[in-house]
């Protein structure tokens, strides 16, 4: 499948609406149109009627196009502390044969029974098992520990209804948050946000499922304060990628930084004249490469 363009899925901010599935598309993954007239495309009515930080894939085993979702609305008045220790534990799944026409958002309680949240859900297919490793970000606070802590938890499957149990996946000496993850070469590229420190760091690992990858240094990353939410993919005509980062410390919207060498670390952050987001803000989100008929298709519903 030649893909020749990038649907970008995102929320935009914690306004009226602002938290829910808003759809932009670019030809060349840095200057971003907005679709539906910077209007929402997915709205949602169960939960706590808030989708945010939203994951599209296209599923391998089905060939569908799947959005999950973290279930929050804090425009509805709910605190910061009572959405990370007394908020949903929900999944917010929606489906699509084409990209244009979805489903409505369906709930599906899947972290912890003790957890506070569940935030930033994301997929990876497994190569090894032949499904999707799902994982998401809780806070938890387990026997013997005195406070609460932030971890990402992972469960598995293949068509985002039935699940197996929640294990972690990635635990800290710091809180961390908003995992992402991208196969280079054989390698599985993860970026998670230290949720104490406020930036971005980086490991990598051969197998998708171990519990031991090893940390990659990523300078230019590293060193970037107030960020979160960071998402990652390739571009379509050249051997590199763009990892953006959500700059939600000054409230500036996703910043992108591009690497020809994965494995090496090296970033480079670009300068403000190579890049355009586009009329509405972009907040913690997900890129999908998409062909030249889906990118037709999805300006002819929603431009």
């Amino acid at each position: 499948m030649k893909y020749q363009a990038y649907l970008f899925v995102h929320f935009i901010g914690e306004g009226e609406n602002g938290e829910q599935i808003y759809f932009s598309v670019s030809r060349d993954g840095l200057h971003w149109k907005d679709l539906n007239n910077g209007k929402p495309v997915i709205v949602s009515q169960v939960g706590e009627k808030g989708l945010r930080d939203p994951f599209i894939l296209r599923n391998r085993l089905d060939g569908k196009f799947y959005i999950i979702a973290t279930d929050l609305c804090i425009h509805a008045g709910k605190g910061w502390g009572i959405a990370q220790y007394e908020g949903s534990r929900n999944l917010m799944v929606m489906s699509s044969e084409n990209l244009t026409d979805w489903s409505s958002p369906e709930a599906v309680e899947l972290a912890i029974p003790q957890a506070g949240c569940l935030w930033a859900p994301e997929a990876v297919y497994d190569e090894k098992t032949g499904d999707y490793l799902t994982y998401w970000a809780s806070m938890v606070k387990c026997e013997g520990e005195e406070e609460a802590k932030q971890r990402i938890y992972a469960a598995r499957t293949k068509d985002f209804k039935q699940f197996t149990e929640p294990f972690v996946y990635l635990e800290r000496k710091n809180h961390v948050i908003d995992t992402t993850m991208i196969e280079n070469d054989g390698v599985y590229y993860r970026f998670s946000k230290d949720e104490t420190t406020k930036n971005i760091i980086a490991d990598k690992s051969r197998d998708v499922g171990s519990l031991d990858f090893e940390e990659l240094p990523v300078p230019e990353v590293n060193k970037l304060k107030g960020v979160e939410g960071p998402l990652c993919f390739p571009f379509n005509d050249r051997e590199e990628y763009c990892l953006m980062v959500d700059q939600f410390a000054t409230d500036a919207g996703y910043l992108p930084i591009v690497t020809s060498d994965m494995a090496s670390g090296v970033f480079r952050v670009l300068d403000k004249s190579e890049y355009d987001m586009g009329q509405t803000k972009k907040r913690h989100g997900s890129v999908l490469n998409i062909t030249e008929e889906e990118y037709q298709k999805l300006c002819e519903k929603f431009l």
